[in-house]
């Protein structure tokens, strides 16, 4: 198979997020218009907001989104601020200004906001609890103060953060759905593609589990387009970028 650039399975992998937790409620049934959303997502090394939009138009109960716009968090990620928790929702306030002029000011109270906290963060949570939750605590009364919906602001596993990636992959080569010649949504047949995500410390392999039999506590249930599937992470520890530089420097050195 023809392997996905990384940057597409790290810029997609929001698309996941929004599938899975925009929840029918989140567009009501109405004349057809273009309902928005935003996902933050705070990684290790930068924090970036996300603009989805979509219509009440579905497939098979699940929404049709596409990404509309984007604007990069000026500094670090949001486990820097550990010292300082303030000073990472006040990074925010610029992107979410932004926000505001992109999306018709009628639609700001109806637009889902929510924060996905990733790799760092979870390491913080594991060392300094406390320090993790004093930050997202500042984050989250940063978001509240934002004119949009807010629904939440937390640090994902990582099986879930590896089930997103999965989800925006299989999503943006159309093997969940696609449009025929008519323009119609039908299904698509076609294979669901498994993701290899290689990280700083560690590499996650994500793919579907072909019987439900072989599904284990640690995989996730999906419901997506009528259909369910069930996928599984396996990590591999110590195979991430750094890791393997840290090995290469070693061998060199000796």
């Amino acid at each position: 198979r023809e392997l996905l650039p990384p940057w597409l399975v790290i810029v997609a992998g929001l698309t996941g997020i929004v599938l899975l937790c925009v929840s029918t409620k989140d567009v009501p049934m109405a004349p057809l218009r273009t309902k928005y959303g935003i996902v933050l997502d705070a990684g290790p090394s930068r924090t970036i907001l996300f603009i989805y939009q979509w219509t009440t138009t579905k497939a098979n109960k699940t929404g049709v989104i596409r990404g509309c716009s984007s604007c990069p968090v000026q500094g670090p990620g949001v486990s820097s601020y550990s010292d300082s928790p303030q000073k990472a929702g006040k990074s925010l306030e610029p992107c979410l200004n932004w926000a505001q002029n992109e999306i018709p000011a009628e639609q700001h109270s109806q637009t889902p906001l929510y924060l996905g906290a990733t790799a760092s963060t979870r390491q913080l949570n594991l060392t300094h609890p406390i320090l993790s939750d004093s930050l997202l605590a500042a984050l989250t009364d940063t978001l509240k103060s934002s004119p949009f919906n807010f629904q939440g602001a937390q640090i994902l596993s990582s099986p879930e953060e590896e089930a997103f990636n999965w989800v925006a992959v299989n999503y943006v080569l159309e093997n969940f759905f696609k449009y025929d010649w008519r323009g119609q949504l039908v299904p698509s047949r076609k294979e669901m593609a498994g993701v290899l995500s290689v990280g700083g410390t560690s590499l996650q392999l994500t793919s579907e589990l072909e019987e439900e039999k072989q599904a284990s506590k640690e995989g996730m249930r999906l419901q997506l387009y009528g259909q369910t599937h069930r996928v599984h992470t396996r990590q591999c520890p110590c195979h991430g970028t750094e890791q393997l530089r840290s090995r290469l420097l070693s061998v060199l050195i000796q």
